[in-house]
């Protein structure tokens, strides 16, 4: 295999100690992420295999995208089984950051994990030299000492996929992170830590080749200056702009002349209007901090980061000094559910400090690193909805003990202060107490603690089905189409290609022109909330999205 694909499959033994090299070449008709990822699973883990069981696997897999330089081809699929959905299916989760690209650049398509360690290890990675390394003087640490002990005896190159104390004490809500990126849907931080496996570290310094370059930097080009919009493809502006037909207040393509970059190093820096066609501007279109916490946020974000490769920008980076007095570091920042979920599990709010909404910034900076040195993962803020269910429900207080229930800073949680999250996060990271099982899952805690059909047709629960999954760009998403889409994935489908589509800030006539061009009728589009019955375009619209979301998985998992 070459021009895409190393040609490389890396499997690791933690039970023998044995570490092997094998063709990829065998799989190239499943392209790569996914296709790899559960064709390996489908072969070689037995029927009946639970999460924590010996015999199943953790397979690392990239695509033939992945280090070539095309945009936004940064993320690594991940495949497993689910540590916290009914009957523990197989899923695959997606991590942004670097690691993806390294494992490339260090000449491996694909890394499986297979059996177990005796004691604690790190898996090191540098091209061709690859060794197991003991890992008892980081077990106990989070994501982030780890890290860094391994850079200090690595490189600052090294691209380090760590779990905290939530994976090491097998809480099936939890991951592994890599440049603050988070193995999101599947567990994959537990499936570690069964493995003993507390890190595996990766720097390559190798290539990717590439057929005809010149055709390559053509497409990236043309991609940059035609196609591609901000965070989530909105294709339009938030607020009316001279250069734009159209505006959209949900649109993530926030930039707009009066909005800075407030804490940025030097003195603020404005984002100004970003019309299409410049490729070195892309980056100031999203403007996530402001668009999850709001205006209150803009002068603590330094600048817009992101993954290997992606020009979107939508990791926020902010700096807050105060954040410090909460014992975790003042710098930080993600993108998403993970920027501004921490206070959402405040009945009043969070407690403001100095200025209007600061209060919901600052919260959440100090949950998110909280959170992310632990190895948790909110399951798309489902969590953080079981946790405000079973409180303004009493389900809490009459599963806790009553001892336990007793030591609970409830005044805490009602007066927002940001202490009760510190503890909350604690509890679940090491398992302290019957609390902890909220990071058991959806499904879990149902059964466990008697929820009933109430907990699952809660409106507000998101919950679409005892799967544990939140509706997350699914069945919310264009009714019948979401629905079938839905129903051929073991987790959160995450189909970004129908909900881009909605979400894309387009007036609707124009909506349902593009539909009928693609899809031979302008009735496979309807208004959100306002759907018509099922109907041969509406399949159309269906499979197209189950095809591009399959091959985009594969290509460069999305």
């Amino acid at each position: 295999m070459a021009n895409g694909w190393t040609g490389n499959i890396l499997r690791v033994n933690l039970t023998t100690g044995n570490i092997t090299l094998e063709d990829s070449s065998k799989f190239k008709s499943f392209v790569g992420g996914m296709g790899f990822g559960y064709k390996i699973m489908y072969d070689e883990v037995p029927p009946g295999t639970k999460p924590f069981d010996e015999a199943n696997k953790l397979v690392f897999a990239t695509g033939p995208l992945t280090g070539s330089g095309a945009p936004c081809s940064s993320r690594v699929n991940i495949t497993s089984l689910s540590t916290f959905t009914k009957g523990n299916l197989v899923v695959d989760a997606h991590m942004g950051g670097f690691f993806a690209a390294q494992m490339k650049f260090a000449g491996y398509d694909v890394i499986i994990i297979e059996g177990k360690a005796k004691s604690p290890v790190w898996l090191k990675i540098k091209d061709d030299k690859v060794s197991l390394e003991k890992a008892d003087f980081l077990w106990g640490k989070g994501t982030r000492a780890t890290t860094e002990e391994i850079c200090r005896l690595t490189s600052p190159e090294t691209c380090v996929a760590a779990i905290g104390q939530a994976g090491e004490n097998l809480v099936p809500l939890s991951g592994m992170l890599n440049s603050r990126n988070h193995s999101g849907g599947a567990g994959t931080g537990a499936i570690m830590g069964s493995k003993n496996l507390k890190a595996i570290a990766v720097e390559g310094t190798k290539g990717v080749n590439i057929a005809d370059r010149q055709e390559m930097k053509r497409l990236n080009d043309y991609m940059m200056t035609e196609l591609i919009g901000a965070n989530n493809n909105h294709v339009v502006p938030s607020t009316p702009q001279s250069w734009a037909e159209y505006s959209d207040p949900k649109s993530r393509w926030t930039a707009r002349k009066g909005l800075f970059w407030g804490a940025a190093e030097g003195g603020p820096i404005e984002t100004g209007e970003i019309p299409p066609g410049n490729q070195n501007t892309v980056g100031f279109r999203t403007y996530k901090s402001v668009f999850d916490l709001g205006p209150a946020a803009e002068k603590y974000t330094v600048k817009m980061s992101g993954c290997h490769s992606c020009p979107i920008r939508c990791m926020t980076q902010m700096n807050i000094p105060r954040v410090k007095e909460f014992g975790v570091p003042s710098t930080g920042g993600n993108t998403c559910v993970a920027n501004f979920v921490h206070t959402t599990i405040f009945p009043n709010g969070p407690k403001d400090f100095e200025d209007k909404d600061d209060g919901r910034v600052i919260g959440n900076l100090v949950g998110l690193n909280l959170f992310d040195d632990y190895g948790l993962w909110c399951n798309y803020g489902q969590l953080h909805r079981d946790f405000t269910y079973c409180y303004s429900k009493g389900v809490f207080k009459r599963v806790l003990p009553a001892e336990e229930y007793a030591e609970i800073h409830w005044d805490q949680l009602e007066a927002g202060d940001v202490n009760f999250i510190k503890d909350f996060y604690y509890r679940l990271a090491h398992r302290v107490g019957e609390l902890s099982h909220l990071a058991d899952g959806s499904y879990a805690i149902a059964e466990r603690w008697n929820l009933g059909e109430e907990y699952w047709g809660y409106a507000k629960n998101k919950l679409w089905s005892p799967f544990g999954y939140p509706v997350h760009h699914a069945n919310e998403a264009s009714a019948q189409v979401g629905s079938i889409v839905n129903c051929m994935f073991n987790r959160d489908c995450m189909t970004h290609t129908h909900i881009n589509f909605i979400g894309s800030g387009l007036p609707l006539k124009l909506q349902r022109e593009v539909a009928k061009e693609l899809f031979g009728s302008e009735d496979a589009y309807d208004e959100t909330k306002n759907y018509t019955p099922i109907n041969d375009a509406k399949i159309k619209y269906a499979k197209w999205s189950l095809l591009r979301v399959c091959l985009h998985n594969a290509v460069t998992p999305v």
